[in-house]
């Protein structure tokens, strides 16, 4: 069974349910209609002996606020709480104490905090959930990391070995494969903060009351940006301004000048693509995983608790596989950005390689050639 076809199955339960809970309100809704119907000619005979309406008026308003409450526990199903756990908001949910005591679902209004402190104009800085999962994941990589280098040695052990691994792999396996053993140094900086943001950031969603900040599009989006700009800035120190427009040309000659007028809109667009293949691979990934644990786990309040025994062992199975897509969207994000960085600067090298091989060609020959007639 396939995420999407779980995610599928916990919706359609919960309308299903939603459809439930509108049987017995309209009941509920028709079985004061027909005492009202019933009652009607003992209450036009109260108007018409002059007795007060007021009970009636009461009576619309409690119905009125019944049906605001309603309307109210509807909004708390599973599709809600979903949205909920996966999309952004201003309110940051911890443990402690609050209200009088201590609780496990204190909350914290991010715009209650700051007020307008942050709101210039139409600019608003107001930090989100995810924002502040941004800065924690930060802090705690800097903090990793500093500490992983303090203690340093010729035989690396511990943290200090963890990390020179995973520094190792992105610049042997990812940046020098990709982009090359010339240039890739100039670009494994950012390859490196690039993989370790990320891992942070899709390891951390996965503790209780964090969030994940790369199944927000707005953060996958920035990421893949980064990537389009270096990706620019590669190509346009690589073969310069004229060779980066003429790139645009698709290769096209000039005597083909007609058929610029479609390559060129079509590489334009090709240069959006990839960027966009970024943000959507990240976010779809990270969204998908937790919708399906959310899904497994809502199945028991929506079917019956005695799911539990089979959802809450699939959930655990899927929270693991989380643990090791965390790594692997970590090190795709990565391995993309070192490619479409190295065909742009491997493009260059080989032309400048080949023009090289042709020259050195020339000049062989031509010794090849004189020297028979020295001898």
């Amino acid at each position: 069974m396939t995420a999407a076809t779980l995610v599928t199955l916990a919706l359609s339960l919960t309308l299903s349910q939603h459809e439930g809970h509108a049987t017995p309100a309209a009941g509920q809704e028709a079985a004061p209609a027909a005492e009202h119907s019933a009652a009607a000619p003992q209450h036009d005979a109260e108007a018409a002996a002059g007795a007060p309406q007021e009970h009636g008026a009461e009576a619309h308003a409690a119905a009125g606020e019944g049906e605001h409450a309603g309307a109210a526990e509807h909004d708390e199903s599973i599709g809600a709480v979903m949205l909920h756990h996966v999309s952004d908001n201003y309110v940051l949910e911890y443990p402690g104490v609050c209200h009088g005591g201590f609780r496990w679902n204190c909350e914290v209004d991010m715009r209650e905090v700051f007020g307008d402190k942050l709101k210039f104009g139409a600019l608003d800085m107001t930090p989100t959930k995810h924002v502040v999962m941004m800065w924690i994941a930060s802090l705690l990589l800097l903090v990793v990391v500093l500490a992983a280098v303090r203690k340093k040695s010729v035989v690396p052990r511990g943290l200090y070995n963890f990390i020179e691994v995973l520094v190792a792999f992105v610049r042997n396996e990812i940046a020098v494969k990709n982009i090359g053993e010339k240039d890739a140094d100039r670009f494994t900086p950012y390859l490196v903060t690039a993989f370790f943001f990320i891992l942070f950031l899709n390891l951390f969603g996965l503790l209780p009351f964090a969030a994940t900040a790369t199944a927000n599009i707005s953060v996958t989006v920035m990421m893949a940006i980064f990537t389009w700009v270096i990706t620019q800035y590669a190509q346009i120190k690589a073969q310069g301004i004229g060779g980066y427009f003429a790139h645009l040309t698709g290769g096209v000659p000039k005597s083909l000048f007609p058929l610029w007028f479609i390559m060129i809109p079509v590489e334009f667009l090709g240069l959006f693509t990839k960027p966009f293949a970024l943000t959507v691979r990240l976010f779809a990934n990270m969204v998908a995983g937790h919708f399906v644990i959310l899904a497994l786990l809502g199945l028991i309040f929506v079917i019956s608790p005695w799911v539990a025994f089979g959802a809450v062992p699939m959930a655990l199975s899927i929270f693991m596989l989380e643990l090791f897509v965390a790594f692997v969207q970590a090190y795709i994000f990565t391995m993309l950005s070192s490619l479409f960085i190295g065909s742009v600067v491997a493009t260059h090298g080989h032309e400048e390689h080949g023009h090289e091989g042709h020259e050195e060609h020339q000049h062989g020959s031509h010794v090849a050639g004189a020297s028979p007639g020295h001898g």
